[in-house]
């Protein structure tokens, strides 16, 4: 605990920033509250995607064989881009998945074995899926950090900050307390001295 100055302007200046901790503390402890809420929903979202990709995947498997054929699929579909819009949750900017634009091929019918419309569908499904799981878990990422600073804060001011002002003021008090009753204990030693010289002369 750092030396603190048992004077009246140190005891006014631990009140205040008593007063700042308790005032912005609730704050803190919604912003908590509000990334767990939204940490457990996307840990649920980022869940339920990975179900979708590996039941996507187990409905494929009968016929996924096939690919082993020459099949280059990027001749088909590739990404061209990733729509994002920038989101906000409790201060926290988080990437949000909005579209894939897929630069698309239709196979020539006479040509490709019909399996490709589907192996092409499937393809496409499971990239859209795969980009919004890679999305949800750089939100996940960025909130679970901002959670971990902001439990951080709550802990430094309920555990350190508030008490440590509590304590300073309680001691500051106290050795106050002591001056002024020192003081007072002074001032009656003058007073009966000064009386006693008074009688005597």
């Amino acid at each position: 605990m750092a030396r603190i100055r048992h004077t009246k302007n140190e005891l006014k200046a631990q009140r205040d920033a008593l007063e700042r901790y308790l005032r912005y503390l609730p704050t803190l402890q919604l912003k908590k509250q509000q990334l767990q809420i939204v940490v457990r929903r996307v840990e649920n979202e980022v869940e339920d995607l990975r179900q979708k990709i590996a039941q996507a995947l187990r409905a494929a498997e009968s016929w996924v064989a096939l690919f082993s054929e020459e099949f280059d699929p990027q001749k088909y579909l590739a990404v061209e881009r990733v729509v994002i819009a920038e989101g906000n949750v409790a201060g926290v900017a988080i990437p949000v998945f909005k579209s894939v634009v897929f630069r698309k091929e239709v196979p020539d019918l006479f040509v490709t074995p019909s399996w490709y419309d589907d192996a092409l569908a499937l393809l496409e499904s499971l990239t859209e899926l795969q980009i919004r799981r890679l999305l949800l878990e750089e939100q996940l990422r960025r909130l679970r950090e901002e959670l971990r600073i902001t439990t951080q804060r709550v802990n430094l001011f309920e555990k350190v900050k508030i008490p440590e002002c509590r304590e300073n003021i309680r001691i500051i008090r106290i050795f106050l307390g002591d001056q002024q009753t020192a003081e007072i204990a002074r001032a009656k030693v003058a007073k009966r001295k000064s009386t006693e010289k008074v009688r005597s002369a």
